[in-house]
């Protein structure tokens, strides 16, 4: 039996697209994401008698729950808190799977991905909680993730709840650093999951997943602004679902463009060929322009459209991130733009600029 500890901490970082927003949602298509330097933590301390859980963002108080048999049972089931409890369902259930000893313990979930005033920055809030509770759930347990266990566990726990998503933001979180990602095929993890352990789930390759870790070219560096208005990426994808239903052809034609081009800018990465990244970078923007234009879904807002154009106009390559409709908006640019001007010029029209790095590359072991 896997031994235990009594104390695990972990976190999981949160994320922005630089391309392949929407195509991703289809399965085996590419996207390019980069994690940040803000994170969601999760501590885990053993207890006695019952566990509580309490997410400080969500200005709870603390939710108290127990068993029946291997089962738990909440005194609340806020919705926000579905994410948690699905992560806590599934590593459960591989940890039984692997003869160990189910606990009690007090679960506290800090995440610094919303503003002072609860705002999101749209950074994948949702994923990286999946991905906390994954983690140092597992640690708890002494069940030996890897990063991808912690994809596939996270991934599992995410579309239990959610229902759908190219769950890109899940790799993000649970591989850290830049990832090229090709989206896995979501009907065969239902099916998977309905007839499956999670112990045979984890040891099989899912269809068309891959997930590669991925450099910045070295005189390349990231700026984030922050529109201040929170977008809902579900109904945003929604809309789109509704568009590929009625305009096949001009879809099929933004999906392959996207492919073409999320793949140029992988090799771009992996060739350290600065120009080819800002390049194909740059061209994101125009297709989601394309996109949202037949859709007639508002992706790139007017201050989001003055946040690109800012940057472009200093020289740096510059998109909307995700879903758009507000949140982030994201320059990539060599040493030739002037960052403080940049930043300021965003200031002056009410862009707030975020103090985001790329996160770091989790060891996959």
């Amino acid at each position: 039996m896997k031994g235990m500890i009594f104390l695990s901490t972990g976190k999981a970082p949160g994320k922005l697209y630089l391309a392949g927003e929407y195509a991703v949602v289809e399965t085996g298509f590419p996207a390019v994401l980069t994690s940040v330097n803000k994170y969601v933590t999760v501590t885990i301390n053993k207890a006695k008698n019952g566990g509580t859980i309490q997410s400080k963002n969500l200005n709870k108080e603390l939710i108290h729950w127990n068993r029946q048999g291997t089962e738990l049972v909440f005194d609340d089931t806020e919705s926000q808190l579905q994410y948690i409890l699905a992560a806590i369902k599934f590593v459960e259930k591989y940890a039984l799977e692997c003869g160990t000893k189910l606990s009690y313990y007090d679960l506290l979930v800090t995440s610094e991905l919303d503003s002072s005033d609860g705002k999101k920055f749209g950074l994948g809030s949702s994923a990286a909680v999946t991905v906390a509770v994954v983690k140092t759930l597992g640690d708890f347990y002494h069940l030996g993730l890897s990063a991808m266990d912690i994809y596939k566990i996270s991934a599992i726990s995410h579309l239990s709840v959610q229902g759908n998503g190219s769950l890109g933001d899940i790799a993000a979180s649970a591989f850290g650093g830049i990832v090229a990602y090709y989206s896995p095929d979501r009907n065969w993890i239902f099916n998977m999951v309905r007839n499956h352990s999670i112990t045979e789930i984890l040891s099989l390759d899912w269809p068309k997943l891959k997930i590669q870790s991925l450099n910045l070219p070295d005189n390349l560096e990231l700026t984030v602004g922050w529109t201040g208005s929170p977008a809902s990426t579900s109904i945003l994808v929604d809309r789109i679902a509704l568009t590929k239903a009625q305009k096949v052809e001009k879809y099929q034609n933004f999906l392959h463009a996207s492919r073409r081009n999320v793949e140029k800018l992988i090799d771009g990465f992996k060739t350290n060929n600065s120009r080819l990244v800002k390049e194909t970078f740059s061209k994101y923007r125009n297709l989601l322009a394309d996109l949202a234009e037949f859709s007639d879904v508002h992706i790139e807002t007017e201050l989001l459209t003055r946040l690109c154009d800012i940057a472009e106009k200093l020289g740096g390559s510059a998109k909307t991130s995700g879903a758009g409709g507000g949140d982030c908006g994201i320059v990539l640019s060599d040493m030739n733009l002037d960052v403080t001007e940049l930043k300021k010029e965003w200031q002056q029209v009410g862009i707030t600029p975020l103090t985001l790095k790329i996160g770091d590359t989790i060891a996959h072991a």
